[in-house]
């Protein structure tokens, strides 16, 4: 194993620097030459790259975003696209190949093995986390400490004018940063796609709460069946007279920022893993996190299932009823 080529693809994540660093700077230490495509496998088939060395690596890991850049690549879903790819990978003697990314990025990895026969190692990075196989990917503490500081900020408002706020966080098919959010920041009820919501029963919901409590928290994941905030707002309307309620969308700001001390050191870890992996002549498989501990499992059975968030809806509100 000489060299390594890495890209990061699909949504960024923060983390994804500290794991770009941990993949240069082990590769360098092993004798291996670590090649860096900007923007994904868009910069595969455009063929640009960079092989990288410690100073383009030096003071990264505090950074979110990535370095290298990300795109999603209409043109590298077709076999034309990849024959581009591979022949640019060829020519650059490349011997194995980290993508960072999610299930959308892997499932081009996997392709790049088949039809290139190059030894490929995913690692998980995207705020989501519902990526099969690992208790946590790159980027979601992160995103799930924005989202419960935004909330904090809003409970602020939401307390002096006695107000009911519907906060949107993402999560088109699972609800996990939802979840967990609402359960960080003491939401009054929570919506994920994974269970079916009820307008007409979380108005009286509210209605109850807002009772004892006056100002309530509502948190939406994007993707839940009823629609985000802002349509969850329109129904709820008619349904509670005489009561404030707002949204917030928080968009976007979950994806940036500085990564948090946990994700840095997983992206870390899995980095250095990953690239182990490759020197040992593994292949297909997807670094994961159980615990404290790193495991792998096939990028098949990572792309082929998906994670959805373990608590129901239903037992969730009962928590946060309890705790909150």
């Amino acid at each position: 194993m000489k060299r390594i080529a890495l890209i990061t693809s699909g949504g960024d994540a923060p983390g994804m620097n500290a794991c770009i660093r941990a993949i240069v700077k082990t590769c360098l230490s092993k004798g291996i030459t670590p090649v860096g495509y900007y923007n994904g496998y868009q910069g595969m088939m455009d063929n640009e790259f960079k092989e990288m060395s410690s100073s383009d690596v030096k003071n990264i890991i505090q950074y979110g975003g990535t370095i290298l850049g990300t795109a999603r690549s209409t043109e590298f879903r077709t076999k034309e696209g990849r024959a581009k790819a591979i022949h640019n990978l060829r020519a650059n003697n490349i011997d194995g190949f980290i993508c960072i990314g999610g299930d959308g990025s892997f499932k081009g990895a996997q392709a790049l093995s088949e039809e290139m026969s190059i030894p490929v190692i995913g690692i998980p990075g995207t705020i989501d986390n519902d990526m099969y196989g690992t208790d946590r990917t790159i980027g979601f503490d992160t995103a799930l400490n924005t989202v419960v500081e935004a909330v904090d900020k809003i409970k602020d408002t939401a307390g002096s004018h006695r107000r009911i706020f519907l906060v949107e966080v993402m999560g088109r098919d699972a609800g996990f940063i939802a979840l967990d959010g609402a359960l960080s920041s003491g939401a009054a009820s929570v919506l994920i796609p994974e269970e079916r919501s009820n307008i007409d029963l979380l108005a009286e919901d509210l209605k109850s709460q807002s009772k004892r409590k006056g100002n309530l928290i509502v948190v939406v994941a994007e993707g839940d069946d009823a629609g985000g905030a802002a349509d969850i707002y329109n129904k709820l309307l008619p349904l509670m007279e005489g009561y404030e309620l707002r949204y917030t969308i928080l968009g976007h700001i979950q994806r940036g920022g500085r990564p948090s001390a946990f994700d840095r050191l997983m992206a870390t870890r899995m980095g250095v893993f990953a690239v182990e992996l490759l020197e040992k002549g593994e292949s297909d498989l997807m670094v994961g996190v159980k615990g404290d501990d790193l495991h792998t499992i096939s990028l098949q059975d990572a792309v082929n299932n998906t994670a959805h968030a373990e608590v129901s809806k239903l037992n969730a509100i009962k928590l946060l009823k309890t705790v909150t």
